[in-house]
């Protein structure tokens, strides 16, 4: 192996026992033979280091007290030496072409990120992972404007994408502040750094859907109040970077709705955070889906519609819950 790698594969790991030799024969069996593997045992309690530790030489591994995937990534990222850099979940899967064809398309086209098709592994009550939806999308499809895609409807997970080290130098480092969706951020980061994306179609990667074993899964206050603080550092970012134009003012007024739609219901004080929010943006919010809410915000008012709205809501479940029990 080159002492400068073409590609360093970045792998952070917490109690990934389980998934990571198939993770990392995934790599192993690239088309491409110039690549470094980093693996970051990010303070696991099961057997993922003896897994690391059994691939010897063919990895570089460190291991660090339990900081979270984003320090893993930074970690990690301080250690690689390739020119392009994937980064990879210890359970997700790379398909044996990913690494050339996303290589090649960087380079041909001079873009920063390359990204392609992806496949979901959806686990079964049994445990084990069938192949569900394959995902292929285009941001130009969201929004002719990365940034503005990126930070409403577009998601890849790491393992479709493939980075040029030069904007991973520009972000400078993975956001730790949003422990939940910081990989959704640090691919928005490279939009908001000016960074060119180029597409690479077919499915080169496996992405495994847990049942209850993902962040969002297990905590969704967590995972909608770093969907918040992610959109107040978004806007703040674009105040001095251009300013809120009417498009990015319609991104951030669709974000911080779907937040205050479930702060609402679980978290008043919040509700009404995002909502001063919305209302420094627009005085005169409504907002633009489900349109049954949109309606009762024009005859009622915004916060009085989501109280009709979570009444319902309530009443439904009630009706469902004594039907299931008859």
């Amino acid at each position: 192996m080159n002492l400068t790698p073409l590609v360093s594969v970045v792998i952070p790991c917490y109690n990934a026992e389980r998934f990571l030799t198939e993770t990392l024969e995934s790599v192993f069996c690239q088309t491409l033979s110039d690549f470094e593997v980093i693996a970051i045992d990010d303070g696991s309690i099961d057997g993922t280091a003896n897994v690391i530790r059994s691939f010897s030489s063919r990895i570089k591994s460190e291991f660090s007290s339990n900081r979270g995937a984003s320090a893993a990534r930074n970690l990690g990222t301080e250690l690689a030496k390739g020119k392009f850099i994937q980064y990879l979940d210890a359970d997700d899967i790379l398909r044996p072409d990913a690494l050339e064809k996303r290589v090649k398309a960087l380079v041909d086209s001079n873009a920063d990120v390359a990204y392609s098709d992806w496949q979901r592994l959806e686990e079964t009550e049994k445990g084990e992972f069938h192949p569900g939806n394959a995902i292929a999308r285009r941001i130009e499809d969201i929004h002719a404007d990365p940034q503005i895609a990126l930070f409403t409807d577009f998601w890849a997970p790491p393992a479709a994408l493939l980075y040029h080290r030069r904007i991973v130098e520009v972000i400078g480092s993975w956001n730790e502040s949003l422990p939940v969706i910081q990989d959704a951020r640090f691919l928005l980061d490279a939009a908001l750094m000016g960074g060119k994306f180029v597409y690479v179609p077919g499915v080169q990667a496996d992405y495994r859907v847990h049942k209850t074993n993902s962040l969002s899964r297990r905590n969704p206050t967590k995972f909608v109040l770093d969907c918040f603080n992610n959109a107040c550092q978004v806007e703040n970012f674009w105040q001095v970077n251009g300013g809120i134009t009417p498009e990015r003012c319609i991104a951030l007024e669709k974000v911080y709705g779907h937040t205050a739609r479930f702060f609402f219901e679980y978290d008043r004080p919040k509700f009404h955070e995002v909502l001063a929010r919305i209302h420094h943006l627009n005085p005169n919010y409504l907002p633009s889906a489900p349109k049954a809410l949109q309606k009762l915000s024009k005859w009622f008012g915004y916060e009085q519609a989501e109280a009709i709205a979570l009444a319902y809501r309530q009443v439904k479940e009630v009706l469902y819950t004594a039907g299931n029990r008859e």
